[in-house]
């Protein structure tokens, strides 16, 4: 088991034989290499697919295959990024295109926070623990504004900088909600959220991750969906609607317990509506839980654990966009 940073992305010479590649998904990615000299010239570019790696045997091949299933018949933008630190597992789907945020930065707010006051040797006021919990538990919007004046983008950049989250750009003009993430980014915050390191205390690490597990009913949709009952959840989500790209969804969560440590990041946009985003989201978290805690049977051939069931009726906070944007969710 590795608790460095890197192995989010690394990927080891000993892996290279579990190394999956998703191939010939369209019938002009299966041409052999003589054929495709005879391809038009202004044939599209190959859809970007999900790639795997594993330490262990036959992992990789199986998720690689169950998550590009999930999302064959699913429209829109969808990236994801999977890290399984007890099998050395990786999946990764368009993980440098970026997305607007929407509430899901509201956990690289409470980092910056954090790490903010660890440079300055205090813990948070009460004022800010207030703050924090209705902007984790609760997505409150208010809460993430006043705490993101506060910081302002200096202290946001230097955390970014610190967290090697070379390609997440804040929104500009308070704008929190239009911050650029991409799926790489996102696995670093959560690794760094889940590992020991030098750049979030283990108390501020903690922290975060209690409130994450706290979050309201409503808001503990995506990638919680199928979540085997023997690991305790934490999670964040967020919705936007604009003009271009449709709707926004995104869902980041962590896994832990029962021998298992992993995280999961799923970013969509182009979705023709909220509930749309949501189940694609919840398709793929699905079939990685199911890959990486296989559920047997009991004697009585009942489950021997019990998957998570989201709420049927999934809630965010609506997040302020400018009037130009359109309408937002």
């Amino acid at each position: 088991m590795t608790h460095r940073i890197s192995g989010v992305s690394r990927v080891s010479r000993s892996s290279r034989r579990t190394r999956v590649v998703a191939a010939g998904i369209g019938a002009g990615m299966a041409v052999s290499s003589a054929a495709t000299a005879f391809a038009p010239a202004a044939a599209a570019a190959p859809t970007p697919q999900v790639s795997c790696t594993s330490k262990q045997a036959g992992l990789a091949e199986k998720l690689q295959k169950d998550i590009t299933a999930a999302l064959s018949k699913r429209k829109g933008t969808v990236a994801v990024g999977l890290y399984d630190r007890v099998t050395g597992t990786t999946c990764t789907l368009r993980g440098d295109t970026a997305f607007d945020s929407a509430s899901v930065v509201k956990v690289t707010v409470l980092a910056a926070l954090l790490y903010d006051a660890k440079k300055k040797n205090r813990y948070l006021t009460d004022r800010e623990t207030k703050l924090a919990t209705a902007m984790i538990t609760k997505s409150d919007n208010a809460s993430t504004s006043t705490l993101w004046k506060q910081l302002g983008l200096t202290k946001i950049k230097a955390f970014l900088t610190a967290a090697k989250m070379t390609q997440t750009k804040p929104g500009a003009d308070n704008y929190w909600g239009l911050t650029q993430i991409t799926v790489r980014d996102e696995q670093r915050l959560l690794a760094l959220l889940t590992a020991k390191n030098s750049v979030l205390t283990d108390n501020a690490r903690a922290y975060v991750l209690k409130l994450m597990n706290k979050v309201v009913a409503g808001q503990r949709w995506g990638t919680p969906a199928g979540a085997p009952s023997t690991v305790k959840v934490h999670v964040k989500n967020g919705w936007l609607s604009r003009a271009t790209h449709g709707w926004r969804v995104h869902s980041v969560g962590t896994f832990v317990g029962g021998g298992r440590d992993y995280t999961i990041t799923v970013l969509t946009h182009g979705n023709p509506d909220m509930q749309y985003g949501v189940n694609t989201i919840q398709g793929v978290a699905k079939v990685i839980h199911k890959d990486l805690v296989p559920v047997a049977k009991s004697a009585s051939g009942s489950p021997s654990v019990q998957r998570y069931v989201p709420t049927d009726q999934p809630q965010e906070a609506t997040v302020p966009v400018p009037e130009s944007g359109a309408g937002s969710g």
